[in-house]
């Protein structure tokens, strides 16, 4: 008995096949582009998105040897937020704009000024924010008049490899939940945004639970990819609550830190609540209960920049690993010198495109050891910013599960655990949104009673990373002024945004 995770990812669409008692026996990735037919601009085309997935499972199957009819389900996870427009014969409209696509700013402000944030946090939980997808429908309706009127279907990423699959225009509350057209609270459409903005209702997808039947698989889908006709395909998640059921983060009092080129915490919650000032996100978490979760543009990346791009270490005599080494020498703190995290702007707290990234305290005794281990002190401080909304909401915050390219280093978790006063765990699991929505498919089966009952079974923690005292000390000391230090440079680096050069 097999199920199958599959995970549409900005870059590449990544399969997993997982077993009944959660090992990960094969995986597949396939890659595609994303174009960029303007500055801020991000599209994909949804065929290719099917054609890596439909090429991925035939190559699954045939590198396994698991027969189709022994796979018994089909969880889907993926990118948020994305517009996918299909028209009466299903043919798609127009490329997909993708979720980290900066043209409907102006949209962002007209949703702002026309309901308020009093609005927002009554009618979705959410800012209005470039990412979603409701702005986009109304750049469409803006701009592409013509498109507009020929809209049949409106789908997520994800949900066009549902339907590709099973013929059903179908989605599920954690994906809906960031289109900023969905009542968080209440687990449905928002009727009040749908009415207000003139949404086509009938165009939108049913909207299910994550561990639901949404479909089955059609006789062509079967013939495409080799699964057995009328295999079960469940609700799945967007890729960030999909993650967190992939490293157990489905009850209160478990908080996951994601560091990869993002950083994102993420808290389940038992009960609703969003924050007043629309912060954080708050949306269904795929276990049927919901979450919030805080989201900084650059984490990972900053050290990535650091390394490949300021120290070249691909050429030169310096390695990763011997930067790191460097900056485990420096004490914590880093002799007052810190790194403010903004390098692609910022989301969570501030949600400004115009910060920037700056290291802030250098004296002609600092090195390169004292930069590096800065920007991890940094990122780790940028996360904390959303780990103390969180708090502020009354979540329970007992243990962070890591995940992530960054969450490889020994130092950054011990960063983190002495930064966040909290322990670090590391789990057993590393295949992230794609076994997430595995778990899902064998929920959705009825192998689990319910998501939680299946994280317990299969998820266990391998290593844990404890604050150290008088290194939390020092760091509650340090925190403070880096929180400052983004409205004594805000108007400096609006300044600078705008400058022409």
């Amino acid at each position: 008995m097999y199920f199958l995770g599959i995970d549409l990812g900005t870059s590449s669409v990544k399969i997993i096949l997982m077993n009944e008692i959660g090992n990960v026996v094969s995986s597949v990735s396939k890659e595609y582009p994303v174009y960029y037919p303007e500055p801020g601009w991000a599209e994909q085309n949804p065929e290719d998105w099917w054609n890596g997935t439909r090429d991925g499972i035939k190559e699954i199957i045939a590198k396994s040897g698991v027969k189709g009819d022994d796979i018994k389900g089909i969880g889907l996870s993926g990118q948020m937020h994305g517009l996918v427009l299909l028209d009466k014969d299903n043919n798609v409209l127009t490329p997909a704009i993708l979720w980290c696509d900066q043209r409907t700013q102006e949209e962002c402000d007209y949703i702002t000024e026309k309901i308020g944030k009093e609005g927002l946090l009554k009618y979705t939980g959410n800012k209005a924010l470039t990412g979603f997808t409701a702005p986009k429908i109304l750049w469409v309706k803006k701009h592409l008049p013509d498109v507009y009127e020929r809209i049949a279907h409106i789908l997520l990423p994800k949900d066009y490899i549902r339907f590709k699959l099973t013929g059903e225009y179908a989605t599920e509350v954690s994906d809906a939940s960031g289109t900023l057209l969905f009542d968080v609270e209440n687990r449905r459409w928002s009727k009040g945004m749908i009415d207000i903005f003139e949404i086509p209702e009938k165009a939108l997808p049913k909207c299910y639970e994550s561990t639901d039947v949404t479909g089955h698989v059609t006789k062509e889908a079967a013939d495409l990819t080799g699964l057995h006709e009328g295999t079960i395909v469940v609700g799945g998640g967007g890729d960030q609550a999909s993650g967190a059921v992939g490293t157990g983060t489905v009850k209160s009092g478990i908080v996951s830190i994601a560091l990869g080129t993002s950083g994102v915490v993420f808290a389940s919650q038992d009960e609703y609540a969003a924050d007043d000032e629309l912060r954080l996100h708050s949306f269904c978490h795929a276990n049927g209960k919901w979450h919030v979760m805080g989201v900084m543009l650059s984490a990972a990346s900053c050290l990535k920049w650091w390394v490949d791009d300021v120290n070249n270490y691909k050429t030169d005599v310096m390695t990763f690993d011997a930067l790191l080494e460097e900056a485990e020498k420096v004490k914590p703190g880093s002799d007052g010198l810190l790194f403010l995290p903004y390098l692609m702007g910022e989301r969570t707290p501030y949600s400004d495109p115009y910060a920037r990234g700056s290291f802030v305290g250098l004296t002609i005794t600092h090195n390169r050891s004292h930069m590096t281990r800065s920007i991890l002190e940094g990122v780790a401080f940028g996360l904390k910013d959303s780990l103390e909304l969180i708090k502020a909401l009354n979540i329970p915050v007992n243990e962070a599960r890591v995940s992530g390219g960054g969450a490889k280093s020994r130092l950054w978790r011990q960063i983190l655990a002495d930064i966040f006063n909290v322990r670090i765990d590391m789990i057993n699991a590393t295949e992230g949104p794609s076994f997430g929505a595995a778990i899902m498919a064998s929920v959705g089966y009825g192998l689990y009673k319910n998501v939680d009952d299946a994280c317990d079974s299969l998820i266990k923690v391998t290593d844990s990373v404890y604050p150290i005292q008088e290194n939390v000390e020092k760091y509650n000391k340090l925190y403070p002024i880096y929180v400052s230090l983004y409205s004594r440079l805000k108007g400096a680096f609006e300044e600078i945004g705008k400058l022409k050069l």
